[in-house]
């Protein structure tokens, strides 16, 4: 049922959960779907974020907190206090991302990854942050968010203040976390059973 359409955050925290309790692993909680930034599975592995992103030449964006209280139009704040803003709001050990490739229009691949979330990529401080500075209105070089320049594997990360300020972490380089590669599978597009089906199937 989940094939025709790519799945969802909501949907991957809970297809973890049951791959989790399935493997022994204990879950204590889950945010079930909130849309609340940070931990979204609480179990005997660690807390877990739960993302999902699709893959473009082999690198992905993930989308983290919004940041509006430490910077915005108003008040931009400063290099230090953003990375002190984005260090404060993590509260789990690892991120868990799906991410899929849909370049085939008959199939969709899935690469489930498991990273600390101390990974450089993911640590503000390890980025040199910049104003970024861009047009609003009439006026012209006005700071309209933050920029980084990338790391050596290629991954930056952005703060756009009109985007609420919510950070993103742009081209994270599949080759530079294979490491982290749990699972791949590789779906059809079509659905393998309708809803009469899945009554059959129940005891």
């Amino acid at each position: 049922m989940l094939n025709t359409a790519p799945i969802s955050q909501a949907v991957w925290e809970n297809i973890n959960v049951q791959i989790y309790s399935r493997s022994g692993v204990e879950v204590f909680s889950q945010a079930d779907g909130s849309h609340s930034s940070g931990m979204d599975i609480n179990c005997s592995l660690g807390r877990i974020s739960n993302k999902t992103a699709k893959y473009s030449n082999k690198t992905f964006d993930i989308s983290s907190y919004r940041l509006t209280t430490a910077c915005s139009e108003s008040a931009c704040g400063t290099a230090d206090e953003i990375v002190a803003a984005i260090n404060a709001k993590k509260n789990f050990d690892l991120y868990s991302f799906l991410v899929r490739d849909e370049d085939s229009p008959d199939q969709i691949r899935y690469d489930w990854y498991s990273i600390p979330s101390d990974h450089p990529a993911f640590n503000p401080a390890a980025y040199e942050w910049k104003p970024k500075i861009g047009k609003r209105g009439k006026k012209i070089e006005t700071q309209v968010g933050w920029t980084t320049d990338p790391l050596p594997g290629g991954s930056s990360m952005g703060i756009t203040f009109s985007m609420s300020s919510q950070l993103w972490i742009h081209k994270l380089n599949s080759d530079e976390l294979s490491e982290f590669l749990v699972a791949s599978c590789t779906v059809g597009r079509t659905a393998k059973y309708n809803y009469i089906d899945l009554v059959d199937l129940l005891p």
